[in-house]
């Protein structure tokens, strides 16, 4: 090589053979084939901050680094993701599917950038297709046979996996979904009933025996008893036993039907005897007891709407937190209050938290907004939680921590299981490695959850694990790096 620097794409002086011997791509090659590709390919420098080559451009030509760094990344549904950033000699990339021909679209599947000024051994891909075909014909077979079966096998997990995740949140959500509202069912009928009677009782106070300034004071009174119902004080189980009886006891003295019947509704709505003494002093005894019919039914109206307002209520919030944890109305990326995250992951895995777990937020209060991919991460707490879930087989605790210290948030996620055996503690993070059982899990939780803090996030994820205390630690920083500066 000279030591001169042509022009941006410019070629210059090829390599010779014994500099193609010293990548590890071509070690192996004798000196014929080295010579041919000596004579077919070229150098050529791309400036730092300028594209190699774009994806879905013509693949033409196959890429070997000789000095530099450079990034790949892939276009996704308009949003930008970084693959991988190299600077070792010998990286390549860019036509390395020329030898399958026209079976295969030949067009680049992702765009390489230089982070710094580079120098590359250039190959056209027709020449490297044919190095392919006439040096190693078995090895052409083998991957072939390889490239076609994995992706069709790809396909065929891809879509399974999808399948069991949507299945596995789907069940979580529909499970707490189905509590509020079938809640709100029963409350509706119940009220519907409720209603009928007051209509009754109302037809009894009102049949000529009470005169119209007196039914207008058990309206106002009616008014007065849907107040307190509104704003009663939630009582313990003793004062709630401690009221009843007392109110029990007036009812029965005043000649009232199932007197220990209605009064726990009487007490759920705030109203106790003294209440009921005066409201109903100037009554005779049968319209007292019409009148504390009536009230009853209106504070058990009351109740039971108190009832379905709170469970549209919290089926609302789950909606919510699933359009929280799915991010579907959100940008690609932003700045995201991390807690919301941790919150709706919840959420949506609540259904999976045996009852022995209890779990525990350490949240430090007014944490700052981390520009990020919320359904990503959301993706990573999936899969730091269920890990953590399944360590500790039903009983222990779980805590969710975040901090913000010298310009990174970190979570933490700990839980109280066995701990991860030393002995294979450094491959958690292998595509495919899992240390369950066939059939339960993929092994791509943690690979996933390293690639996407780390590749796509500028962060770190880290484990720390002894028996009853493992914690897996993300960092993520508050300012990302630009596509094109080191991370």
């Amino acid at each position: 090589m000279t030591a001169a620097t042509p022009a941006p794409g410019e070629s210059r002086e090829a390599l010779t053979p014994d500099e193609l011997r010293t990548l590890f791509l071509f070690e192996a090659l004798d000196d014929d084939q080295l010579a041919w590709l000596a004579g077919r390919g070229r150098v050529e420098t791309r400036q730092a901050r300028t594209h190699v080559y774009s994806q879905g451009e013509d693949a033409t030509c196959f890429f070997v680094l000789l000095s530099g760094t450079v990034a790949l990344s892939r276009q996704l549904h308009g949003d930008d993701i970084e693959l991988m950033r190299s600077d070792q000699k010998g990286a390549y990339a860019g036509a390395t599917q020329a030898y399958l021909g026209d079976r295969v679209d030949q067009a680049y599947p992702n765009t390489m950038r230089a982070v710094t000024d580079a120098e590359f051994f250039v190959l056209p891909a027709a020449e490297f297709a044919t190095a392919i075909r006439t040096w190693f014909p078995m090895a052409l077979h083998l991957l072939e046979g390889l490239f076609f079966g994995l992706r069709a096998s790809d396909i065929i997990v891809g879509e399974r996996e999808r399948l069991v995740a949507l299945g596995s949140l789907t069940a979580g959500l529909t499970h707490e979904l189905n509590n509020p509202a079938a809640a709100a069912v029963r409350a509706t009928d119940t009220l519907r009933d409720r209603v009928a009677h007051m209509r009754r009782k109302l037809a009894l106070i009102a049949d000529g025996r009470v005169d119209g300034k007196r039914l207008h004071e058990l309206v106002e009174v009616q008014d007065a008893a849907v107040r307190c119902a509104r704003d009663a004080r939630k009582l313990t189980a003793i004062e709630a036993a401690d009221a009843e009886d007392e109110l029990g006891d007036w009812l029965a003295d005043a000649g009232v039907e199932n007197a220990w019947d209605i009064a726990p509704t009487f007490v759920a709505g705030g109203i106790d005897a003294d209440w009921l003494a005066e409201a109903t002093a100037e009554l005779s005894d049968d319209n007292r007891r019409a009148a504390v019919g009536w009230l009853n039914y209106t504070v058990d109206t009351e109740l039971l709407m108190g009832e379905i307002g709170d469970a549209v209520s919290r089926i609302s919030g789950l909606v919510d937190a699933a359009r929280q944890y799915s991010q579907l109305d959100r940008a690609a990326q932003q700045r995201v209050d991390i807690h919301e995250l941790l919150d709706a992951t919840l959420v949506m895995l609540k259904a999976k938290i045996p009852a022995g777990v209890r779990v525990v937020k350490e949240y430090q209060p007014e944490l700052p907004l981390v520009p990020a991919y919320g359904a990503e991460l959301n993706q990573v707490w999936t899969n730091l939680i269920d890990n953590a879930l399944a360590a500790m087989d039903g009983t222990g605790t779980l805590t969710l921590a975040t901090w913000y210290e010298a310009d990174h948030v970190y979570v933490e996620v700990r839980d109280t299981g066995a701990g991860i055996d030393p002995e294979i503690r450094p491959r958690i993070f292998e595509p495919f490695f899992s240390t369950k059982p066939v059939g339960q899990g993929t092994g791509l939780g943690l690979d996933i959850s390293y690639r996407i803090v780390v590749n796509k996030h500028g962060g770190d994820i880290r484990v720390d694990s002894r028996p009853g205390d493992t914690r897996f630690r993300v960092c993520l920083p508050m300012v990302r790096p630009s596509a094109d500066e080191p991370l």
